[in-house]
Order: structure tokens, then sequence, then C-alpha cells
């Protein structure tokens, strides 16, 4: 992973280039929408309370999980044993992101949502919440972690959720299997070029015209901007959206012409 001057520099070279996010000079009528009806959306929904008041509960939760990490592993901490409050402090999104893919969510209604990295379940709950009578799907690598966040969901009386526990290289495609096709994911499992590659090649032929990407922490790391490189210039992908600490992925038929904007969030 960068290092944190490292991501400061990525950061700042990303900011300057970028697309201020009131939309001036955007002819793309679909992005447009994007940054007018999902991002500059500033409506104070009852459900961030709701989720927000869940993270400051897990922030003070002192109680300890065995934790199997499968991924490239936490930046923060990645030891075998962590506290409930570390994981929500390092591993969980925090509210900002987790409300903008609320707002996705929300905006385009998709039926079926799968989400790879469950971590304690709060992002879950917010794809769960912006939709109630989507199909959500979320897996997990970590027994412990998936186990606090079905205890979450719980508390929270989602009953849309399903939750897969397992390795992603095991679960992943006869889940897959199962399904007709996926009109939105969010890839957030693990930190490596080539398993990202293979999660997004995997989706990507259960996709549609109006299905959505979410790549996490696509400048997290040199693999992961490689991965997200790869994915954006996918021949499949009309249109691709840098908000760098995640990046959006959309297959439109109406685009003819493939796109690509890097947009302040």
């Amino acid at each position: 992973m960068y290092s944190r001057f490292q991501s400061a520099l990525k950061f700042i070279k990303y900011y300057n280039k970028a697309s201020n996010s009131r939309g001036h000079g955007i002819h793309s009528p679909f992005v447009f929408q994007f940054i007018t009806k999902i991002l500059n959306d500033k409506t104070k929904y009852a459900d961030y309370k709701k989720m927000e008041s869940l993270r400051k509960t897990l922030l003070s939760d002192p109680t300890i999980l065995s934790i199997k990490d499968l991924g490239a592993g936490s930046a923060a901490n990645n030891t075998k044993e962590r506290s409930i409050s570390s994981i929500a402090s390092h591993s969980v999104k925090p509210g900002k992101f987790g409300q903008l893919l609320f707002r996705m969510v929300k905006q385009y209604q998709p039926q079926t949502i799968l989400e790879l990295g469950t971590s304690l379940g709060v992002t879950t709950s917010y794809l769960s919440l912006a939709n109630p009578t989507a199909n959500v799907i979320s897996l997990e690598g970590s027994d412990a972690i998936a186990g606090q966040a079905k205890k979450n969901f719980d508390s929270l009386n989602l009953k849309n959720i399903r939750l897969v526990v397992g390795d992603f290289n095991d679960t992943l495609e006869p889940l897959l299997a199962t399904l007709p096709s996926i009109d939105f994911a969010f890839i957030d499992g693990n930190h490596r070029k080539e398993p990202t590659i293979k999660y997004f090649t995997s989706i990507l032929s259960h996709s549609h015209s109006s299905s959505v990407l979410i790549l996490d922490d696509i400048h997290w790391s040199a693999e992961m901007e490689e991965a997200w490189e790869y994915c954006r210039k996918h021949t499949e992908v009309r249109l691709s959206i840098d908000l760098f600490f995640m990046g959006a992925l959309f297959f439109r038929n109406e685009i003819l012409e493939k796109q690509h904007f890097s947009i302040r969030f």
C-alpha cells in the first residue's frame, strides 16, 4: 500500500485534475445527473442517523474478535485478534461513502445487490436501507466478523440481506451461478490486483446495460491502481468515474463513445 505521504501526493494530483462537483462543463447527461442527483444530494435521510448511531456504538465496543483475513489485510492493524472498535475505526467505510452508496442505490433501485467484503456490515446496511425490496448478498471471509455483522443486521431489523461466509475463491462463482444477473456490485474484499480483476471479470459476466459496479480504494496501492485501470479500460465498460477513494463503472448501451471522468468528492 502507499504511505500516507504518497497517498497525499496522489490525492493532490487527483484533486487538481478532477472536475468540480457542481457539474459545470459536463456534457454527458448521465454524468450530470449522477453529479446533481447523487453526489450533490444534501438530504439528511433518517437512515443516515440510524447508521451513524450504530457506527458510534461499534467505535466504542472493546470486544475482541479472532480474525481470518484473506485479503491484503488492514493497513492500520493486521493482527489476528482485533477489537470491534479497531475494525470500525480502520476497516469500515466512513459515513460519507456509505451514504454515497446509499444514494446510488436509492437513485438506480437495483434489485440484486452484491457486496464483496461485509466487514461489520455498516456499508451493507446502507445498501439494504436504500432499497428494502432489493436482494442484498454480502460475502465475508471471516466467520467472527460475519457473526458480528449478522448481529448488527438483526439490531436494525434488516430482512433483505443474505450473508455468505468463506473465501471468495470458493463462494463467489457458485453464488453467481444461482443468480440471473447483478444490478449493483461493491467490491471491497481484497486489495490486490489479480483477485480484484478476477472478481470484476466474474461479475461482469452477470452484468447488463444498467448494472453499476463500484471498486473501493482504487488508489490504495500501485496494484489497486493497476486493477482500476484494467477494469475501466475494459471494452464493456462505457463510463468510468474516479472519485479517488472509490471508482464507479457503468455499462450503459446508450453511451456510444467510451467516457472517463475524475470528479471531486
